[in-house]
């Protein structure tokens, strides 16, 4: 029998250097993970423990790129703009992925055509906080007084359109309540503004509100998410008060542009699963009152759709705008 190998040693040579030359590496120059959004927030904090594993894992550096601006939208754009190679990831988010598209008359980016999915990171629930001078313990009594009351509570949220603003039109509209909106620039000055008594209430991100809570500032009485938070046990949901099909989550995943080859994104996918898997890693999102995911990219894809439909809905009903 004829061998197209001329000895045994030159086919296991040929046959490895096939296999180095398809396996993807993205060795050789950093790797660029874009945040929308400003230093030293949640999303952020995700990224840069996230980068230090990936690093390990494709043995070049992972560099966390911040780039703020337009509610996430022009970090995003970056990144659906750029080469289609695996050296730019996005960290993406709820904003600019599932709720840009209804709340801009157009955006600069398409959030399902111009990204592969790579992976779901992590969840995290907000929780309904109230000024201690609102007569109401849980959601169902805050429900009572506000239809007793129509349109005279308020509450804040982080601006026109983002995750705390739609939250609380979810709950106006599953509620058939009217509650005026509050929109403020940032996080920070809704909160202070509920603390001061100026605003009934406002959506928090768990960690934000926790030390206020437990000082006795503000009065926590539902969480957004289907399951309770393990930072606040004891405060019920928002579905366990009344409304099972209530759910307002912010989310985070990683993706890349367009175009980026399959094996690339499997490579990226590998390495982020193996680093939410690990015990200092999900200890560490913990403490921001994150939920580690870790999905398919198939699965996030599908997650990102039924999200943009979840939320156009809202936007619509709410006429919420940022133009």
């Amino acid at each position: 029998m004829k061998s197209h190998c001329s000895s045994v040693i030159f086919c296991a040579v040929a046959l490895a250097g096939n296999a180095l030359a398809q396996e993807p590496s993205l060795a050789g120059r950093p790797v660029r993970f874009v945040v929308p959004f400003g230093p030293g927030g949640g999303g952020d904090t995700v990224a840069r423990v996230l980068s230090q594993k990936l690093g390990s894992a494709l043995s070049t550096p992972v560099v966390v790129e911040n780039r703020p601006g337009a509610g996430g939208t022009l970090g995003t754009d970056i990144v659906a703009k750029a080469p289609p190679d695996g050296y730019t990831i996005l960290l993406g988010n709820v904003g600019p992925l599932a709720i840009a598209g209804s709340l801009y008359k157009s955006l600069p980016y398409d959030p399902v055509g111009d990204f592969a999915p790579i992976s779901l990171v992590v969840t995290y629930p907000n929780v309904l906080v109230v000024h201690p001078s609102v007569p109401a313990r849980n959601v169902k009594e805050l429900i009572v007084l506000a239809r007793a009351h129509p349109g005279d509570l308020m509450f804040a949220s982080a601006g026109n359109g983002s995750s705390t603003h739609l939250a609380g039109e979810l709950l106006k509209s599953m509620a058939k309540v009217q509650m005026r909106h509050v929109p403020y620039k940032t996080a920070a000055q809704a909160v202070t503004d509920v603390i001061a008594g100026h605003v009934n209430m406002y959506f928090s991100s768990v960690v934000g509100a926790l030390p206020h809570t437990k000082s006795g500032k503000l009065r926590a009485l539902a969480v957004t998410s289907t399951q309770r938070s393990d930072m606040m046990p004891s405060v019920p949901t928002i579905a366990e008060s009344g409304f099972p099909s209530y759910e307002a989550v912010n989310w985070l995943g990683v993706l890349a542009p367009k175009g980026t080859p399959k094996a690339l994104v499997d490579k990226l996918h590998g390495a982020i699963s193996a680093a939410l898997k690990q015990p200092d890693v999900q200890a560490r999102l913990a403490e921001e009152g994150t939920i580690p995911v870790g999905n398919s990219p198939e699965a996030f894809a599908a997650y990102i759709s039924a999200e943009i439909r979840k939320w156009s809905a809202v936007v619509r009903e709410s006429k919420a705008s940022a133009d």
